[in-house]
C-alpha cells in the first residue's frame, strides 16, 4: 500500500468559504481490484476499512480539520447553536409505565445528556431517581439500551451501550436498595435481558477479536441463561444454530414465565419461531413457523391462549391466535383479519387489545376486546403518531401522541370506562400556531402515487424560491411517521420547508409496499425520491438550487444515489451514517442481515450489475459538479461501518468539479445514532444545519 500523505493547507477563511475552492488532505490510493463475474472493480480506497490503523486515524483527523474549519466560518453557526440550545432547554417527561405497583417514566431537564429515569409509588407522589445514565461516564457517552424487572419484583436488569456501539452490556440492581449486584454481562448484542425465576435470558456472540470490536462481521449469535450470583462464563447455553451463523436468535418469555419463545431472523424478510414449555423440565423446543417470508410475533399469553401479530397471507398484518397445547402455525386462527389499512402495533392492556393502524403514513388508534371485536376509536388530536404503555391487567394506560408541530404529548387512559384525558405536555420555546403541515400525493417515475408532509411557517407564497429540507428513508419496512424535532425549529422559523416523503420499501401501505422497494425493485425508492423534487419545484415551492436532501442509514444511501444520479436537482447533500457500497457491505458487522432488503453482489451476475448500477460509491463520475455534500459518521458506528462514509468522502473530493465542498464529519465516541449524548447532538445539529442553510444562500435570523 502507498504511503497514506495529507496536504493540511485547509480553506481560505472567509465569510463566502462555500464559494472557495478548498484544499482537501491528498488520500493514499492502493491498487486493488475485486472480480465479479468477470467484471474488475477497483477500490482505490480499501485501506480506509482498517479503521484502527495509524494510516486511517490521521486520514480522519486531516478531514475533521478541514471540516470543522469550515463550519466554524459559517457566520451564523454559533447563533443557531445557542438557538437550537434554547428550543432543547425544556422539560421532557415519557409517558409512565406501571411495573409491581409502581410508575416509573423517563426525565429530561431540558439539557441533559441522557434521560433519567424516575419512580413513583402513585401518579400524585413524590418522584425519586431510580437510575440516572448521566453517573455512568463523565461525557454521557453511556446511555441506558433497556430495562427489564424480574416477575417477583425484587430485580431490574438494565442494558447500556458505550459511545454509541451496538454491542450491550447488561447490569443488575436491588429494586428495593438501588445498588448493585456483581452480575455483568459483556458482549451482547440486539437483546434485552427475559426474566425467568432467579434469571434471565439474553443473547451475546463470542468476544470479538482485539481491534476488531466494531468492523468484523458478527457471527454465531447464542441465547443463554444466566443465573444470579453466577459468573458470565458458567451461563447456560440455551439455543444455537450452529448451521446458520448468520442469524440472529432472540428470546422473549411470556409474563406469566410459562413459554419461552425463541425468534430465528437474518434470513429473508421475516423470522422462523419456536418455543418450550417452562413448566416442565427438559421440554423440547417446538418449532411453530419456519418461513421466513413472514413475520411472527407472540404478542401475550392469556390463560391458554397465545396472541400473534403477524403478516402470514396478509400483507397489511393480522392477529391471530391457538392454544397452548397446539401452538404450531397450521392450528393459528384469525382474531382480527387483515384490513384496509395496515396493523402497525397491537399492545394486551387491562384484558383489551389496543390497536394501531396506519392511513396514508398516519396513525389511527383502535380499541377491540380480545375476540376480535372493535369497541371504539379513540380520537387523536390531528395527523400523526401515537405509542400505548401498559400490561395485560392494567386497568389504566398512558399513550403518547406527537405530530410534526405537536411536541410529545402524554394521555392517560381508562381501560374500563373506554375514556382518556390530557395527563401532560411539554413546554417549548415556540409558537406551535404560526405553522401548518398538508400532505400532498404525487406521482412517481411508473405511476405510483407517493404520499409527502410539508411543514411550513403559515402564509408561504409558492414563489418557486422557497429553502426546502427533504427527508426520507424508504427501506427495510420502516414507515416514517408525523413527528416532532425541535432541531428543525430554526429553518421552519426562517422561511424553510420541511417535507418528510414516504418512500417505497418502508411499510407505510403494508408488504408490497416494501418489496417494490427491495433488491431489483430499489431504484423504485430512488426514482419516488427525485420525483418528489420535481413535484416541489413543478409546484412553485422551489427550485433545485434551494433543495437539501437528507438521510440516515439506509436514508444515507438514499441520499448517495440520488445525488449522484441527479446533481443538477440538488443543491445540498447530507448522507449520514450511509450505506455508500453496495458491493462490499455485507462483509462487515451485521451487513449480512441487509441482503432480505438488497441483495448481495455474490447472489448472480444480474444482482451485481444492478447493485453497482446505483451504489453511490461506484457512480461517482470524475468531473462532474456534485451538490454541495456534508457526508456524516462516526468513530463508533458499529451497524454501517465507518469506511463506507470514509471511501465515499474520498471519492467524491477526487472526482468533483467546481467549488461546491464536499466535506466529512466524523463524531467521536459516537455510534450510529442512538444514545447520542444531548451536547454531542446539538453540535452536531447545528453544523448540519448550519451547513444546509448556508449553502442554500439563507440570511437566517435568530
Amino acid at each position: 500500500m502507498k504511503k497514506a500523505t495529507f496536504l493540511l493547507t485547509g480553506i481560505m477563511a472567509t465569510s463566502c468559504a462555500q464559494q472557495k475552492a478548498i484544499s482537501y488532505p491528498q488520500t493514499a490510493t492502493v491498487d486493488t481490484v475485486d472480480t465479479y463475474f468477470g467484471v474488475s472493480v477497483p477500490d482505490p480506497y480499501r485501506w480506509l476499512e482498517n479503521d484502527t490503523s495509524a494510516a486511517t486515524a490521521s486520514w480522519v483527523k486531516a478531514q475533521n480539520e478541514i471540516t470543522n474549519n469550515y463550519l466554524e466560518h459559517i457566520p451564523f453557526r454559533q447563533d443557531l447553536l445557542k438557538r437550537l440550545t434554547e428550543l432543547a432547554n425544556y422539560e421532557r417527561i415519557s409517558a409512565p409505565f406501571k411495573k409491581h405497583g409502581k410508575y416509573y417514566f423517563y426525565k429530561n431537564d431540558g439539557l441533559q445528556n441522557q434521560s433519567v429515569l424516575y419512580v413513583q409509588d402513585a401518579l400524585n407522589s413524590e418522584a425519586r431517581v431510580f437510575l440516572d445514565p448521566n453517573k455512568l461516564s463523565d461525557d454521557g457517552t453511556v446511555a441506558l439500551t433497556s430495562l427489564s424487572f424480574s416477575n417477583n419484583g425484587k430485580y431490574a436488569a438494565y442494558t447500556i451501550s458505550r459511545s454509541g456501539s451496538d454491542w450491550r452490556e447488561i447490569y443488575v440492581m436491588d429494586v428495593a436498595t438501588g445498588s448493585l449486584l456483581d452480575d455483568h454481562i459483556t458482549w451482547a448484542k440486539f437483546t434485552d435481558a427475559a426474566w425467568q425465576g432467579d434469571g434471565f435470558y439474553y443473547s451475546a456472540y463470542d468476544a470479538p477479536s482485539k481491534g476488531k470490536e466494531f468492523s468484523n462481521v458478527n457471527e454465531h449469535h447464542k441465547i443463554y441463561y444466566h443465573k444470579l450470583g453466577e459468573p458470565q462464563q458458567n451461563d447456560r447455553l440455551v439455543y444455537e444454530n450452529k448451521a446458520y451463523p448468520k442469524r440472529f436468535y432472540t428470546a422473549q418469555v411470556s409474563e406469566d414465565e410459562r413459554v419461552l419463545f425463541i425468534y430465528e431472523s437474518g434470513e429473508g424478510r421475516g423470522n422462523a419461531l419456536f418455543m418450550q414449555d417452562l413448566t416442565q423440565k427438559s421440554a423440547p423446543v417446538v418449532q411453530l413457523a419456519s418461513d421466513f417470508d413472514y413475520q411472527y410475533t407472540p404478542i401475550e399469553v392469556i390463560g391458554n391462549r397465545i396472541y400473534f401479530f403477524t403478516n402470514y397471507q396478509a400483507a397489511k398484518n393480522k392477529i391471530m391466535a391457538a392454544e397452548l397445547q397446539s401452538p404450531e402455525l397450521a392450528n393459528w386462527k384469525e382474531v382480527v383479519p387483515e384490513k384496509e389499512q395496515v396493523l402497525s402495533d397491537v399492545r394486551v392492556i387491562g384484558g383489551k387489545l389496543f390497536l394501531t393502524y396506519d392511513k396514508d403514513a398516519s396513525n389511527h388508534a383502535y380499541v377491540y376486546d380480545l375476540q376480535g371485536k372493535e369497541l371504539q376509536e379513540i380520537e387523536l388530536p390531528s395527523l400523526g403518531s401515537v405509542s400505548f404503555n401498559g400490561d395485560k391487567d392494567d386497568e389504566e394506560c398512558f399513550f403518547s401522541f406527537t405530530s410534526f408541530t405537536i411536541p410529545g404529548a402524554t394521555y392517560k387512559y381508562d381501560v374500563q370506562k373506554n375514556s382518556y384525558e390530557l395527563f401532560r405536555a411539554p413546554k417549548v420555546k415556540f409558537n406551535s400556531d404560526d405553522f401548518v403541515t398538508e400532505q400532498v400525493f404525487f406521482t412517481s417515475k411508473d405511476g405510483a402515487k407517493i404520499p409527502m408532509f410539508l411543514t411550513y411557517k403559515k402564509g408561504l407564497k409558492k414563489n418557486g424560491k422557497n429553502p426546502v429540507f427533504l427527508y426520507g428513508y424508504g427501506g427495510f419496512n420502516i414507515s416514517l411517521y408525523p413527528s416532532f424535532s425541535i432541531n428543525r425549529i430554526p429553518f421552519l422559523e426562517n422561511g424553510g420547508i420541511y417535507v418528510q416523503v414516504n418512500l417505497r420499501g418502508g411499510s407505510e401501505y403494508g408488504e408490497d409496499w416494501h418489496v417494490a422497494g427491495t433488491k431489483m425493485q430499489k431504484q423504485n425508492v430512488f426514482n419516488d425520491f427525485i420525483a418528489a423534487a420535481e413535484y416541489l419545484i413543478d409546484n412553485k415551492y422551489t427550485n433545485s438550487q434551494k433543495i437539501a436532501i437528507v438521510g440516515g442509514s439506509n436514508g444515507g444511501l438514499l441520499v448517495g444515489a440520488c445525488m449522484t444520479q441527479r446533481p443538477d436537482l440538488f443543491r445540498v447533500a447530507i448522507p449520514q451514517v450511509g450505506v455508500m457500497d453496495m458491493l462490499r457491505y455485507h462483509k462487515f458487522t451485521i451487513g449480512w442481515n441487509w441482503a432480505s432488503d438488497y441483495g448481495t453482489s455474490e447472489d448472480s451476475k444480474e444482482m451485481f450489475e444492478y447493485l453497482k448500477g446505483y451504489s453511490p460509491l461506484h457512480n461517482l463520475k470524475k468531473g462532474t459538479k456534485y451538490p454541495a455534500t456534508l457526508v456524516t459518521t462516526a468513530d463508533h458506528d458499529d451497524r454501517v461501518v465507518p469506511a463506507h462514509s470514509f471511501k465515499f468522502a474520498a471519492t467524491l473530493q477526487a472526482c468533483n468539479e467546481g467549488s461546491n465542498p464536499t466535506l466529512i464529519r466524523i463524531d467521536s465516541k459516537a455510534g450510529h445514532g442512538a444514545g447520542k449524548p444531548m451536547s454531542k447532538i446539538l453540535e452536531e445539529q447545528a453544523d448540519v444545519y448550519g451547513f444546509i442553510m448556508y449553502n442554500l444562500n439563507m440570511k437566517p435570523k435568530f
